[in-house]
């Protein structure tokens, strides 16, 4: 598509939208929904989307082999639903800060799961990233030991089991491409978490609700903008890119946060926030460096 650039433009285009989910997430929930039901509103949305574009353009690719169905309960049951439901017990616990810290940890996860499962390599640059993504998160995220008095051992695990469910879809992801397409992946992702969902909320007793114009205009935009436009574009990145690599350039996404928070809702933007963008953005700099440079670099060392 756009040679070696193309798959890391995808991915840090779907970490931007991921970045501005706030907008929808925060008008919905002023409108009396539950962070579940948010959730819910906006993998159900997106499921019915997918749906609709794979009978109008892909209708081949809605094919899947049943015993392949072990992959998108990955995606979709222990990645999607797993991670939301850890995430939000998660900052019921602890402060909303350490909370995106410990979902932050995903990076980490999907380096040390690709290199077991994966075969990929772990080298001494991808942990270098991951230590840089990962403190660049916690400058961005303001943490303050302080705010967290009331920290405890429920709250820690589910907060890894955040970054655990979010590694997942890029691990189950990077499998089910060895034989399916960026749509089909995606599509099954959240039809099989829309299920999952759909089991544990009540979100039909808010029926009323849901038929409000307001509603219904930002959960297509939930549905659309930073989940199926978003999974789509890092799904379709994955497929060219070793899933350590893609999961280090979507850690932009506190940066598009950030941005976004400085921008549209008028946030503090400190010295410390701008560190941790700086830490973030080099990492995912530091990570796409053809090995060739470093090498190049040691030569030239060696020679004066």
């Amino acid at each position: 598509m756009m040679g070696k650039l193309g798959p890391i433009f995808l991915i840090a285009i779907s970490a931007f939208m991921w970045g501005i989910i706030a907008i929808f997430v925060r008008k919905l929930a002023s409108a009396g929904f539950t962070p579940m039901e948010i959730v819910t509103i906006r993998v159900v949305t997106a499921a019915f989307l997918l749906g609709i574009i794979g009978i109008l353009k892909y209708p081949e690719q809605m094919k899947i082999q049943f015993r392949d169905s072990k992959y998108f309960i990955g995606t979709g049951i222990f990645s999607i639903v797993l991670f939301n439901w850890c995430y939000f017990t998660s900052i019921n616990q602890l402060s909303l800060s350490f909370a995106v810290i410990l979902l932050y940890t995903a990076p980490a996860f999907v380096v040390v799961l690709s290199y077991l499962f994966l075969k990929e390599s772990m080298d001494f640059m991808k942990i270098i990233s991951v230590i840089g993504t990962l403190m660049g998160c916690i400058l961005i995220a303001g943490i303050n030991l302080k705010e967290t008095p009331s920290m405890n051992l429920i709250g820690i695990l589910t907060g890894l089991g955040a970054g655990f469910g979010y590694a997942l879809y890029t691990i189950f992801g990077k499998f089910a491409l060895v034989k399916y397409r960026p749509y089909t992946v995606t599509f099954y992702t959240f039809l099989v978490a829309s299920i999952g969902l759909l089991l544990f909320t009540d979100l039909f007793e808010k029926g009323s609700m849901l038929i409000r114009g307001e509603v219904i205009l930002y959960g297509i935009g939930l549905g659309l903008f930073p989940t199926v436009l978003a999974y789509l574009f890092y799904t379709k990145g994955l497929e060219k890119m070793e899933g350590s690599k893609a999961s280090i350039i979507a850690t932009v996404e506190p940066v598009a946060a950030t941005l976004l928070s400085v921008f549209l809702y008028k946030e503090d933007f400190g010295l410390l926030q701008f560190i941790g963008t700086a830490m973030i953005l080099l990492s995912v700099i530091l990570i796409n460096m053809p090995k060739t440079f470093f090498k190049m670099n040691n030569k030239k060392r060696l020679q004066f």
